[in-house]
């Protein structure tokens, strides 16, 4: 069936190939294997139960946590002509009935239920009427106690299966710890072979750190690298929401507040118009985002700092949706930190109150750390990161910070650790180093010990700092339940003066990088005149404008400019529903584009140009990625700038050129790679004769053959030239 599978995706979605895990998974449902599905915020959950929904003889229920991403759905799906309903208290009488008339009669395809109406009596009654080949459970993580959105009603969600045992179940969940991830498993007699769990790396969000010094201003900045695109900025109050969305309307900026203490209509109506592209930035507390499935978010903003890393996750999760670049900037300031801790002591169970301070330690560790931001947000999720330089974050980005020797302090702190038993937390230890008189200290006699009182050189808050950097690297553990620090093997070495320990105790002040990169390679007025029909399409069907088409899809129209339905359906996201909704209508906005500006058709992967490509060469698909840099690339930004606009290095923008050119597409200006090199027209001349001696799979005997005269950076260069050049020529 998954070859069935794979045709739904196109015909139906209109993509041509499924993302990571999603294969897997899909074939494991429809093999009717319960299975749990762990994928990243925007990773393509959804499409795990809705093309088996579709190949499958029966109803696919959905449990759903909230109306709003219930509602979201069903309206995407009923744009794709995709038979689906909703049973919620949104619903006025008549709606209801007729729901669920429909399902009665078998009409519905998937119904779309909250946990506690899936276990209304009446409900099951209903649902034995008819077959139940599936039941999907979204945001899973909420079954489990230890998951950070814990719901008691979802808890009882085994008896739904107990009802239904001939169905299938599918748990999808974003953010699930190992722990967490048992849990579900075991509720919902899950076996361990039917686990998928994709990376949680989401490569196309750059992730930053700012330390908040002025933080209106540093929100106006970062907002105004974005014009006109759609923005989230998350707050830690609803006072500040209010503060901030007022100041920013008040200069002109297209935004809404969002925040549960405005009224259930004042909710629903500001994230309607986000969601419909009638403002651009929403300005919210954390009670905003579950139910948005907005792909085009390009920037997320944190003015305060997030309680956990979970959270960060989940919220960030929500730019960038469609694949394409987005921003993530932090604005960290100390002053978060004490207001967190504030809310952390009114909780009256000791227990939970250790799970929330090390929840808030592992978020600092993440916003202090002068690695790769990428590598204590991966460990949360017991996930290793498969390279140290992610090209995709400040400190990756930025150059090289300036550490210090803290090969002392390091080991000042480590036999505190060892010397009070391995069993207090960070705060006891520094109080213990710091000569405190705190009466746990005296109880317990650390005041006698040979490490009190010898780290009065560091402030506390620089000491947390350290603490934070010793679990980061791996030198110390922590017990999750109780908080107490242990020293692991790494330590030892440290300890004996065999390794040192370099650090940073205060946190950089840069200046943020961030920048709008291009997120599409379309022609920029083909672009806005798509847009603004898809505007008027989605307003009319009363859908948003996403459910009409994405912007990935929109750029590519723009970009390969389609004249007919065989061409538009080979863009990214266009199936047979959408072409015979919406085909003749961008079609001829298109034709009437490139009429009235000389353009004609771009052959799908072939060269950026004016006119077709005439070759009986066949190209491989180009990644939107690698059409983006070359629009830019012949657009007239040279190699340099690119790689600085996408925060990548000069090398990873040649990776791209040679990626471009070797899926069989020609550069309008190749002699730019000439000048790029820096050769003389004699070095040139040697480096491509030595291509043709040695042909260009390998660079590394040009190199030698060339007597390391010259580097590998410009080799890439002309490398892409020769590959041209003897294209041109067959």
């Amino acid at each position: 069936m998954i070859d069935q599978a794979s045709k739904t995706l196109k015909d139906v979605f209109g993509f041509s190939e499924f993302r990571q895990s999603q294969k897997a998974i899909i074939g494991n449902v429809l093999d009717k294997k319960n299975t749990l599905a762990i994928m990243p915020t925007g990773g393509g959950k959804s499409l795990c139960y809705q093309i088996p929904a579709l190949l499958f003889d029966g109803l696919t229920v959905v449990i759903s946590p909230l109306i709003s991403l219930m509602q979201d759905q069903v309206r995407q799906l009923h744009a794709l002509n995709i038979p689906s309903c909703v049973l919620n208290s949104s619903l006025s009488t008549l709606e209801y009935q007729d729901n669920l008339q429909a399902i009665g009669e078998q009409r519905c395809k998937l119904v779309f239920l909250a946990p506690e109406t899936a276990l209304q009596n009446s409900v099951i009654e209903l649902l034995r009427c008819v077959t139940v080949a599936c039941i999907a459970i979204d945001e899973a993580h909420c079954i489990s106690e230890w998951g950070h959105d814990f719901r008691p009603e979802y808890r009882q969600l085994n008896r739904l299966l107990e009802h239904f045992p001939s169905a299938v179940c599918i748990a999808l969940t974003a953010t699930a710890t190992p722990r967490v991830r048992s849990d579900i498993k075991r509720q919902l007699l899950i076996p361990d072979n039917s686990e998928f769990i994709a990376s949680f790396d989401r490569p196309n969000l750059y992730l930053e750190v700012l330390p908040k010094d002025n933080p209106y201003q540093q929100a106006t900045r970062f907002i105004q690298l974005h014009p006109e695109q759609s923005g989230i900025i998350y707050c830690l109050s609803r006072k500040q929401v209010d503060e901030l969305s007022s100041k920013l309307r008040a200069d002109g900026y297209s935004v809404v507040g969002y925040h549960a203490g405005l009224s259930s209509a004042k909710r629903n109506e500001a994230q309607e118009r986000f969601i419909r592209d009638d403002v651009h930035i929403v300005v919210a507390t954390i009670a905003f985002g579950m139910g948005i499935n907005k792909p085009d978010v390009r920037y997320v903003l944190h003015y305060d700092l997030p309680k956990n890393i979970e959270g960060y996750y989940q919220q960030i999760g929500r730019a960038g949706r469609d694949g394409l670049s987005a921003d993530c900037l932090l604005l960290f300031g100390y002053g978060d930190t004490g207001k967190i801790r504030y809310f952390i002591d009114q909780i009256s169970d000791e227990q939970e109150k250790r799970l929330a301070t090390g929840h808030l330690n592992q978020m600092l560790a993440l916003a202090e750390t002068d690695t790769c931001r990428r590598l204590p947000l991966l460990q949360y999720f017991a996930e290793t990161l498969q390279n140290e330089n992610c090209a995709k974050c400040d400190n990756c980005c930025n150059e090289a910070k300036q550490k210090s020797d803290l090969t002392v302090a390091a080991q000042k702190f480590l036999s505190c650790v060892y010397r009070t038993g391995e069993r207090f937390g960070a705060s006891h230890i520094i109080d213990v180093l710091r000569g405190s008189n705190a009466e746990k200290i005296l109880q317990n006699q650390h005041n006698l010990l040979s490490t009190y009182n010898i780290g009065n050189e560091y402030s506390k808050k620089q000491w947390m700092v350290l603490s934070r950097q010793l679990l980061q690297k791996g030198l110390l553990s922590q017990d999750e339940q109780f908080g107490g620090l242990r020293l692991t093997q790494q330590a030892a070495d440290v300890l004996k003066g065999n390794t040192p320990f370099f650090a940073q105790l205060q946190h950089a002040t840069v200046s943020s990088k961030t920048s709008s990169s291009p997120a599409q390679p379309g022609d920029p007025a083909l672009v806005q005149i798509l847009k603004a029909e898809r505007k008027r399409l989605a307003d009319n069907d009363n859908i948003p404008p996403y459910a009409v088409f994405a912007d990935r899809t929109l750029n590519e129209m723009a970009y390969y400019f389609p004249h007919s339905s065989p061409s538009l359906l080979q863009i990214h996201g266009v199936g047979q529903a959408k072409l015979d909704k919406y085909g003749e209508i961008f079609l001829r906005l298109i034709s009437t584009y490139c009429q009235q500006n000389n353009l004609q058709e771009v052959s799908n992967g072939q060269t950026l140009s004016k006119t077709v490509k005439s070759s009986s060469q066949t190209s491989v698909k180009t990644s939107g990625k690698t059409l983006e840099i070359i629009y830019a690339f012949e657009g007239g930004d040279d190699i340099e700038a690119l790689a600085t606009q996408h925060k990548v290095k000069a090398a990873t923008i040649n990776k791209h050129l040679y990626d471009y050119v070797v899926a069989g597409n020609c550069l309008t200006q190749p002699e730019r790679l000439l000048r790029a090199s820096k050769l003389s027209q004699i070095e040139i001349d040697r480096v491509l004769t030595t291509f043709e001696q040695h042909g260009t799979e390998r660079l590394k005997p040009i190199y030698d053959g060339l007597n390391s005269q010259i580097n590998y950076e410009q080799l890439h260069l002309l490398r892409v030239y020769f590959l041209q050049h003897k294209s041109a020529e067959i």
